[in-house]
């Protein structure tokens, strides 16, 4: 319509927006219909919208007659595929799950809907979520909307790209191992994934084996929409809906304090070496908060090897693989999850000889990794005195317990983390399972952690990354070059944790960092 003021529209923060739709100086409409041509223009570009939610146009007309306006009153929200909407399928990109619509919204969509907000579109996934790539039988590749030939990031690839590319405002997506993570971080925006269980989020469509909690959280341009998004979602309706979220409403002292930080760092986790880009992020960043009047402490960051393959990769296994090889029966994506597959498959005494044979001519993560699904809990006797799943499915408390301990013994605020980047070639993700160490370790402890983009790749970064060689010089490292290089000018961004349960913290310091 010629008197819509589209570019305007586009170019206001969420902030901004929802106060405009609240004291109805913009008309509901106007931005409604200006974000879903935004969305369709995207999706033609990248591929990252699964369905349109055709009964969002009825909730618009209700909006319209509604009382009170709620946080987000009119404001259209994407939804990752994964998480139920009444009436739509939730398909985690297999065949098997099509025309299975769910029987009602997810509990988090349900109080989207009560603060106002509109959920207009369902996002593209990767099959089955277990990997950050983001392609599936059903919907196909989507892109990223910065460089084409680059991975969006999974498995909330398709809300990193309709959010990185402007067709959406607000997006909610998972993460059990890096899946909010890796879209903001490869398309240039923030994401904030939450302790589990701070907010609900009731469907994972089945059941893995994992060893990690999983989360449910916002994505979106800015900081400040994250926290609006949290401020809408801590609410009594959250708390009412599920009694099992803790009635912890947002606190608006901690995320609003202006105090200094004593702030943990560490540049590598001594299991991926990071990119030239990666570690210049975390010194520049470092540099800037010291300058700002931050205190910053090195963290020394132990056994993360031990963490993924004990913990987080075995967990998937922990049956044998059974559970995985049903799901995948029959439509198996294979270029992101060929070689997990065919573990799964093998017999156990071919894992076991073929770790023995390779341990000392390959990589040690090679040799973990074909011996990593041969154990199968289903194997043990489930009697009260074996306990299969507390010693070899979840993080021991004392992996945890020691983590924390240094933490307190450093009297840290918050930690200062590498983040992988920059994006990926369409591809590489399932070539680089090992990569998702530095995300996956903070889904394995259950803090909350976002990521927030803070420089660019540049020519003096590719030319270092030619002397790039890795820990173990195994063939993970040499494909970690192929995966980012040629990458001048794409984004690359820290990651911000704290303690569980302290998510504003964790906001008001990726506050800080976007800020400086």
């Amino acid at each position: 319509h010629p008197s819509v003021d589209m570019t305007s529209i586009l170019s206001l923060s969420l902030p901004e927006l929802s106060q405009k739709l609240r004291d109805g100086s913009l008309p509901l409409d106007h931005v409604f219909y200006t974000y879903v041509s935004e969305a369709v223009r995207i999706t033609i570009e990248t591929n990252c919208i699964t369905e349109y939610l055709q009964e969002c146009e009825t909730q618009l007309k209700k909006a319209k007659l509604a009382g009170k306006p709620g946080l987000l009153y009119g404001v259209p929200v994407s939804i990752k595929e994964s998480i139920d909407c009444e009436g739509h399928d939730s398909t985690l990109g297999f065949i098997k799950n099509l025309n299975k619509p769910a029987a009602e919204d997810s509990v988090v969509v349900q109080v989207l809907r009560r603060q106002g907000a509109i959920p207009f579109v369902k996002t593209n996934v990767p099959q089955s979520l277990i990997s950050y790539d983001c392609k599936n039988l059903i919907f196909g590749q989507t892109f990223n909307p910065l460089l084409y030939t680059r991975s969006p990031g999974g498995s909330s690839g398709g809300e990193g790209a309709l959010v990185g590319g402007g067709g959406s405002i607000l997006g909610l997506g998972t993460d059990v191992g890096g899946s909010l993570r890796f879209p903001a971080a490869f398309c240039g925006i923030c994401a904030l994934k939450p302790t589990g269980n701070r907010l609900r989020y009731c469907n994972l469509g089945f059941t893995w084996s994992l060893a990690v909690a999983a989360a449910v959280g916002p994505i979106a341009k800015d900081v400040e929409s994250l926290a609006l998004c949290m401020r809408a979602l801590l609410c009594e309706d959250m708390f009412n809906l599920d009694s099992t979220v803790p009635p912890l409403p947002f606190n608006e002292e901690i995320y609003s304090s202006m105090q200094p930080l004593r702030i943990g760092y560490y540049e590598t986790d001594f299991f991926t070496m990071p990119s030239p880009t990666m570690r210049r992020a975390v010194r520049e960043m470092k540099q800037l908060l010291e300058d700002a009047g931050h205190t910053l402490v090195p963290f020394e960051l132990m056994n993360v090897d031990y963490l993924m393959f004990n913990f987080c990769l075995r967990g998937m296994f922990s049956d044998g693989g059974a559970s995985f090889l049903k799901k995948f029966k029959g439509e198996l994506e294979k270029s992101s999850l060929g070689l997990l597959f065919w573990l799964a498959k093998s017999p156990n005494w071919l894992k076991t000889l073929l770790s023995w044979i390779a341990k000392p001519f390959v990589s040690p993560r090679l040799s973990c990794t074909s011996w990593a699904p041969k154990e199968s809990l289903s194997q043990q006797p489930w009697d009260s005195t074996s306990t299969p799943l507390t010693t070899t499915v979840f993080p021991s408390q004392d992996f945890c317990h020691q983590f924390i301990a240094q933490w307190k013994r450093l009297n840290l605020d918050v930690m200062l983390c590498p983040m992988l980047g920059p994006a990926l070639r369409i591809g590489y993700p399932g070539k680089l399972s090992v990569a998702v160490s530095y995300t996956m370790l903070y889904n394995a402890l259950d803090f909350p952690a976002g990521v927030v983009p803070v420089t660019m790749v540049t020519e003096e970064d590719e030319e270092e990354l030619k002397s790039y060689q890795g820990y173990f010089r195994d063939w993970w490292d040499r494909t970690l070059v192929k995966a980012v290089r040629d990458s001048v000018g794409l984004p690359v961004a820290v990651q911000c944790v704290a303690l569980p349960w302290q998510e504003e913290l964790c906001l008001r310091f990726m506050k800080e960092v976007e800020t400086l």
